[in-house]
């Protein structure tokens, strides 16, 4: 039998030093010369906004792991890195629809994991498809109404739904709940199959995870199982800086060769940009908003939600964030989606004198409030522009600032009761190209999880769950627009932007790999 041997990420610090690497290097199984020359070959540094904290795909958190986990693991298919939203075949031979409810798919012979756990094959995709629903995981709601996965010999099987599923091709297969772990190996690992968090058992991508430094680095080496295409760089370099202001400092100190930008630093960059660098710019799938805890004891009454939403004037906030570079959202739907609203219910200048009738009818001025935010200088700017304009009504709002550690818990349940205390946040949530992966996390069933506002309409999740098995363009689109109609007439949200993705590179070190909105696929990244 083939000895097995099992990546711990308490295994962390084994290229600290020739010698020291070299020990670790032969400790953790990776073949000596394959992992000298990988040290020696080409090397990607990155920048991402935040560190690695979940790296199960079944139960991942965040689209910074699934950057990651597009690099160390494998799915069925993946984005097509350019300019427009396409999709291609990765683990997969072939895949076809072969009605509304069944999807059947071929594997590529000959793709491995690690650790000695064999080939991957339908028995692990079905596996790994089905143990997030099976488990309850977090992350399920991106599978829909997958029932089964059906196999029918080693490389070939079939995705059986309860129901058709629209998002099937744009969230569940190309993004993160599509990538393919082992059976045998997660099995191993946690008993059940559940979440095996940080401590991957095996990897099934062109990458393995070499060292993780928290808070500083991780470091990716070449999968020397991989028998794929090969990867353009040896080792890739992933430093977490969560401020972009940091992040284009460390890119001038020559630390990193790729980082997305603020727009504030715009027009500075294209004006006077640092040597050998592009800039690039592209439209942003990311929903700012303004979110309200409807819970709370002091947001219960819908008059005080209002008026906030109205004191609010947006293109003021975006004008001393975003220094003009970002466009008034109209909805968490961005352009070029389906369900993209034209305007909001509320115009984007809002109106202090409906502002202040609210406010008077809930009987609530003078009211004190707080708002939690991210770390970031745009965040914290908007807060104190909001803070100006809710205290012309009356309003006492106090700003509180949070590292991401603290942030990305605060409206969870399962992470104690803090949740009970929020009361206003800025939020910032990712995309991917369909409708259903925004609206999906503000149903009934995620409050407490993403959604934190704690909004709960049984038409939103009719209208939501209806939305997915609609063909039609047009017709899906109207559902998504009144979706988008309920949230704001709950006086939970107002929709602030939707940003942009500008990002630097070195053209002397790499050619990126980019999703149309400018987000990383690093796997695919290649050296000049």
């Amino acid at each position: 039998m083939t000895a097995r041997t099992r990546f711990t990420l308490d295994r962390r610090r084994f290229l600290q030093s020739a010698a020291a690497g070299t020990a670790g290097i032969v400790a953790s199984g990776l073949p000596l010369s394959q992992a000298i020359w990988a040290q020696e070959g080409k090397v990607l540094r990155v920048r991402s906004y935040a560190d690695i904290n979940k790296l199960d795909p079944g139960f991942y958190q965040n689209a910074y792991n699934v950057s990651v986990m597009n690099c160390i693991y494998s799915g069925l298919m993946n984005y097509k890195p350019g300019t427009d939203w396409a999709t291609e075949l990765q683990a997969a031979e072939s895949i076809e629809q072969i009605d509304p409810t069944h999807i059947r798919f071929k594997l590529k012979p000959g793709l491995m994991f690690t650790g000695g756990y064999g080939e991957i094959t339908a028995e692990d995709v079905k596996f790994s498809f089905e143990r997030v629903i099976l488990q309850d995981s977090p992350m399920k709601d991106d599978w829909g109404p997958l029932n089964r996965v059906e196999v029918e010999d080693t490389h070939t099987g079939v995705i059986v739904l309860d129901r058709p599923f629209v998002p099937l091709w744009n969230v569940s297969l190309p993004y993160g709940v599509g990538h393919i772990v082992s059976k045998e190996a997660v099995l191993e690992a946690t008993g059940d199959g559940g979440d095996f968090g940080m401590q991957p058992p095996m990897f099934s991508g062109p990458y393995v995870i070499a060292d993780w430094r928290p808070n500083e680095v991780l470091i990716l080496e070449r999968n020397p199982d991989w028998t794929g295409q090969k990867p353009g760089f040896d080792e890739i370099q992933i430093r977490p800086i969560e401020d972009p202001q940091t992040a284009e400092t460390a890119y001038r100190a020559g630390d990193i060769d790729f980082t997305h930008v603020s727009l504030s630093s715009l027009e500075q960059l294209n004006q006077r940009a640092p040597e050998n660098t592009v800039i690039e710019e592209r439209p942003s799938l990311y929903y700012v908003y303004l979110g309200m805890n409807m819970e709370h004891p002091k947001l219960q009454d819908i008059n005080v939600r209002k008026a906030i939403q109205w004191a609010v004037n947006i293109p003021q906030l975006l004008e001393v964030a975003y220094f003009g570079y970002a466009d008034v959202a109209t909805g968490m739907i961005a352009p070029g989606l389906v369900g993209h609203r034209d305007k909001a219910l509320i115009p984007p200048e809002g109106d202090l004198e409906k502002a202040r009738e609210f406010l008077a009818e809930a009987g609530a001025e003078g009211l004190q409030l707080r708002i939690d935010v991210l770390n970031q200088a745009k965040f914290t700017t908007m807060a104190q522009v909001i803070q100006a304009q809710l205290g012309q009504i009356g309003i006492d709002l106090q700003i509180d600032v949070q590292d991401a550690g603290s942030f990305w818990t605060i409206g969870m349940e399962t992470e104690g009761e803090r949740w009970k205390d929020m009361q206003l946040i800025l939020q910032r949530f990712s995309m991917v190209p369909d409708p259903f992966y925004a609206t999906t996390f503000f149903t009934c069933e995620q409050v407490g999880n993403w959604n934190w506002e704690r909004f709960c309409s049984e038409r939103f999740d009719a209208l939501n769950r209806e939305a997915t098995t609609v063909q039609d363009e047009e017709k899906r689109a109207q559902m998504y627009h009144e979706m988008q109609d309920l949230m704001e007439e709950s006086g939970a949200y107002r929709f602030l932007t939707h940003e942009g993705a500008p990002f630097i590179y070195r053209r002397t070190v790499l050619e990126p790999a980019t999703r149309p909105d400018g987000r990383a696929l690093y796997r695919y990244f290649q050296p000049v």
